[in-house]
């Protein structure tokens, strides 16, 4: 409310109280000044008028409409007094005064009125704008794209619309090295380069944070979606002058593109999102259409996410047991513990369908440690029929990261009874060559629980020999493609006759994987291998199946 209008207010009010009061006279002129009234019936009576006058002031705060109540009442006991001849000349008058400031009143609230309908209006104005508009950059806000994109597309007729969103690459950065001032700076910044690469009936929007969006209606081929987005990664690159820093922040673009009315907008944009995710994905600073085969692969990853979570909550996994052979009899030395996912629409699924991405969730140790846990309790079980009996447990790379693994792997044989040197944990070669130091450092702290290490996929790590002896490693398990190949050429059969000539000279027990056929696991004897495993001995079975093997096994002994 403007200066003028808040003297008028006070006015008004002045104005409300003589009204009252004036009121409040009439109403008790006889006892205040008639011709028969004394000094002190006039004081009571004064008196009266001015707290009545003062109470309902007071109540008109609250109820407006109670300011006419005595106006109302003095106006009805003035014309009873004139029906019945008893009114006096000073009666009259002092209606007119009362109905003269009542006409004064609404001259002055007509003009405060006009003044709050302005201001109503400006404030209407100002919230309408906030509504529509980012307060920073001056932009449009997610709303008005939203609108405005709806009405593209009910006018698209059979011309293109394209969504572009946009993401600066980098830009916590800026915030956290520069402060917000200068992040503030370069989002005003973009905006304007924005602004100045696209046609005035299109739209640019900043959708929130440091992602803006533009919409270009009425296109007449794709290509210039392709192009704008290109003009603008272009024109962002450029340095930019804040205070005394020069920042240079790259973007990244997805885009969605439909033909008429086909797509609505929220489709559009969970497009353009996919899109720009693929962008950033692929290194940043490109640009990306949407692509529904990369949508629809991204689509079942997520579902694969949600369905390992769950799974992992409700441990639908199973351990399975592939047998270790001694080949000089076949008979089962030990066994691999090998998890399996009791998926419950795909059926049972191997790890190659699961693993990396649980890695990559961050799940493994969790699955790992209960695979752990269930198979050292399983073995104990075995043992008692089959003493020495031996379990391999494969330990993930994040697992060998953990630097609770020492003290996971004590609990878990303290809890489960399991002889120390019954466990053999398994790693591949890749897996400890990451970090050599620190692979050789975990894997010593194992060894003082008394456990084995087993190195898996011997032979294909890069530099796994000049590096053998830095692990302390008891068993190296031979690669299933040197296995596979020793009866396809000398030369490759050389090799494992050389990786188990260099296992004997670390003195390290080797185990032949992947054994496929009777003539595989002949040459592995002529080589003195001593154990072996794969499907020619038996595939992977759920420990009950396993417990009736070993029974088999026992009661062939005894028959000999």
């Amino acid at each position: 409310m403007g200066r003028f209008g808040k003297v008028l207010n006070r006015v008004r009010r002045g104005v409300d109280i003589v009204m009252i009061f004036a009121s409040l006279v009439a109403l008790t002129w006889s006892p205040l000044l008639g011709p028969q009234a004394g000094p002190l019936s006039r004081g009571l009576t004064l008196g009266a008028v001015v707290l009545a006058a003062a109470l309902v002031t007071r109540l008109s705060r609250r109820r407006p409409l109670a300011q006419y109540a005595p106006v109302s009442a003095a106006v009805i006991a003035a014309g009873v007094q004139t029906a019945l001849g008893n009114s006096s000349p000073a009666t009259i008058w002092l209606i007119l005064i009362v109905t003269a400031v009542i006409l004064i009143r609404q001259f002055l609230g007509s003009h405060t009125n006009e003044g709050l309908m302005r201001d109503l209006t400006r404030q209407r104005a100002i919230l309408a704008r906030q509504a529509f508009r980012d307060p920073l950059t001056g932009l449009g806000n997610r709303q008005m794209f939203m609108d405005h994109a709806k009405d593209a597309l009910e006018d698209a007729d059979d011309t293109k619309t394209a969504v572009i969103v946009f993401d600066l690459d980098g830009f916590k950065t800026v915030n956290d090295t520069y402060g917000h001032a200068a992040g503030d700076e370069l989002l005003k910044a973009t905006a304007d380069r924005l602004n100045a690469n696209v046609r005035a009936n299109d739209t640019v929007s900043r959708l929130g944070g440091d992602e803006f969006v533009v919409l270009l209606p009425r296109l007449a081929d794709e290509q210039t979606a392709d192009t704008v987005a290109d003009r603008i990664l272009h024109d962002l690159q450029k340095p930019l002058t804040v205070d005394d820093l020069v920042l240079s922040v790259r973007a990244s673009a997805g885009i969605s593109i439909t033909q008429g009315g086909t797509l609505d907008v929220d489709t559009l944009l969970r497009e353009a999102d996919e899109a720009l995710y693929h962008a950033k994905d692929d290194g940043k600073g490109v640009v990306r259409r949407f692509d529904p085969v990369r949508f629809a692969e991204a689509a079942q990853r997520r579902r694969d996410e949600s369905d390992l979570r769950r799974a992992l909550a409700e441990m639908q996994f199973e351990v399975h047991y592939q047998p270790i052979v001694a080949l000089n009899g076949e008979l089962t030395v030990g066994v691999e513990a090998l998890v399996r996912w009791r998926h419950p629409v795909r059926g049972l699924l191997a790890p190659a369908d699961f693993i990396e991405l649980a890695e990559t969730l961050g799940l493994m140790p969790g699955l790992g440690l209960w695979v752990l846990r269930e198979a050292c309790a399983q073995a104990v079980v075995w043992q008692r029929d089959n003493p020495g009996f031996k379990v391999n447990v494969n330990l993930s790379a994040t697992q060998l990261s953990s630097p609770e693994l020492t003290d996971e792997v004590g609990a878990v044989l303290a809890d489960t009874g399991l002889p120390p040197n019954s466990l053999v944990l398994e790693l591949t070669e890749s897996t400890a060559l990451t970090d050599l130091t620190e692979s050789a450092r975990i894997l010593g702290s194992l060894k003082t629980l008394g456990v084995r290490i087993a190195l898996d996929d011997f032979g294909t790590g890069f530099s796994s020999l000049s590096h053998l002896g830095t692990l302390p490693v008891d068993v190296v398990k031979i690669d299933k493609s040197f296995v596979k190949a020793m009866r396809e050429t000398t030369a490759n059969g050389s090799v494992a006759e050389a990786v188990l000539q260099i296992a004997r000279t670390f003195n390290l027990a080797p185990v032949a994987e992947g054994v496929e056929d009777e003539v595989q696991a002949g040459l592995l004897r002529e080589l003195a291998c001593a154990e072996a495993q794969g499907y020619h001995f038996a595939r992977p079975m759920p420990a009950a199946e396993l417990t009736g093997l070993l029974q088999r096994q026992t009661a062939t002994l005894a028959d000999r």
